[in-house]
């Protein structure tokens, strides 16, 4: 095969696991340098190996971007080939190393953005697959996780089709804008054949203020009710399929992800009175205290206030966790992001909340806490617009695994 043959190859396919680009010395295949002990000095973010994604459990960096694609692989060879190159573009980037050289005549191997060098364990990365992946393409439709469908709409959904679902979704999140950016360029170039981006919002995490849990741009604390990502039984009981759930035996170690882009209507928001405000989130804005508390992780007394005199029986936290021995089952694991897009046609701020929880069981808990949410005071103000349901693959294990390997083989 000539050059420019091989050239024409590695355009239609788009991507070869551990080649090169003949002419252009592209590495593929993730290899990396010996990673110094400055990179290893870098504050972690999660450990890349294991039997999950831990990525999942890891608290919201400062930025962050959320991508879905569309599979064009055309066959299940190619889509191994694709999980493959993935899973070493991810190793890479989440452990760090310095990319290896390439020839005077081609391309440089890196974007450089970050410099000759990738800090180590600096960025997150969190992959998962939608329903759309176990459609007649590939042969998985039996393998598909039971709960796993197209997202609905939600009765206060105002659904956007070209900002929702996917074939693949990609979280990536770290302290530095530039991190991010590396890391989708990376995974978008050495990708490129297999699949291309459906939709993508970039979102970022405050600091807190002053202390406490980080804010929503509608001012209130975002997350105080989350349960504990430490403990592991909790997160066993919550958060991870196991076996005997009756899901495919290799989606065990996985998570229901859900993703919820929600526009927030804050020029309006901003013209309401703080009292009425509190009252629909059902906690003050300043301490993020219940109503009937003095301090954010307070447990509010719904008993003690059946007629909602204090906190509303419509307040937010009121619907979206009851507190009562038979909803205990039904909390997720929030993690939330907020956006900003400028403006849109008419000239209002376009800005909101890049909403992403997990859990074992779409139905028993994100469904049924969506359902109570339904006609909360709040929806005059937030205007859900695209995202998705998929499931976060279980964890790459070592470094002969990649994600999916037990799906495919």
């Amino acid at each position: 095969m000539s050059t420019a043959e091989r050239k024409g190859a590695v355009a239609r396919r788009g991507f070869l696991r551990g080649a090169a680009l003949a002419g252009a010395g592209l590495a593929a295949g993730g290899a990396a340098a010996p990673i110094t002990a400055t990179a290893a000095a870098t504050p972690t973010v999660a450990p890349f190996h294991g039997p999950h994604q831990q990525s999942v459990l890891a608290a919201p960096r400062r930025v962050s971007a959320f991508t879905a694609f569309d599979v064009t692989a055309e066959n299940r060879a190619e889509l191994t080939d694709l999980l493959r190159t993935l899973t070493d573009r991810a190793r890479f980037l989440a452990t760090g190393g310095t990319p290896e050289p390439v020839g005077i005549t081609g391309p440089p191997a890196d974007s450089g953005i970050l410099g000759d060098e990738l800090p180590s364990r600096a960025l997150a990365i969190t992959v998962g697959v939608g329903a759309a992946l176990f459609d007649d393409r590939f042969g998985l439709g039996k393998l598909r996780p039971r709960r796993l469908t197209p997202m609905p709409s939600f009765p206060d959904d105002d659904l956007q089709m070209d900002w929702c679902h996917g074939d693949l979704s990609l979280q990536l999140h770290a302290d530095d804008t530039d991190t991010v950016l590396h890391a989708l360029r990376d995974i978008a170039r050495h990708t490129r054949g297999g699949m291309q981006v459906r939709w993508r919002l970039d979102g970022f995490s405050s600091p807190p203020r002053p202390s406490g849990t980080p804010r929503n741009l509608l001012g209130f604390k975002d997350g105080t009710a989350n349960p504990d990502a430490t403990d592991a039984r909790e997160m066993n009981g919550l958060v991870w399929v196991g076996r005997g759930m009756g899901e495919p035996d290799w989606a065990v170690g996985g998570s229901y992800q859900v993703v919820r882009l929600i526009r927030m209507l804050v020029e309006f928001w901003d013209r309401v009175s703080l009292s009425e405000q509190e009252r629909m989130f059902g906690r003050a804005r300043e301490s993020g205290a219940p109503l009937d508390g003095d301090a954010e992780h307070d447990t509010p007394d719904y008993a003690d206030d059946p007629k909602g005199d204090v906190i509303p029986l419509d307040a937010h936290i009121r619907l979206a966790n009851p507190r009562t021995t038979a909803t205990a089952g039904q909390r997720i694991l929030r993690r939330a992001y907020n956006y900003d897009r400028g403006m849109d046609s008419n000239g209002n701020l376009d800005m909101g909340l890049l909403f992403c929880c997990y859990q074992q069981d779409l139905a028993r808990q994100f469904e049924t806490v969506q359902k109570r949410l339904a006609g909360e005071p709040l929806t005059d103000y937030i205007k859900p617009f695209g995202g998705g349901y998929f499931f976060a693959l279980p964890g790459v294990r070592d470094a002969s695994d990649w994600y999916g390997r037990a799906l495919l083989t």
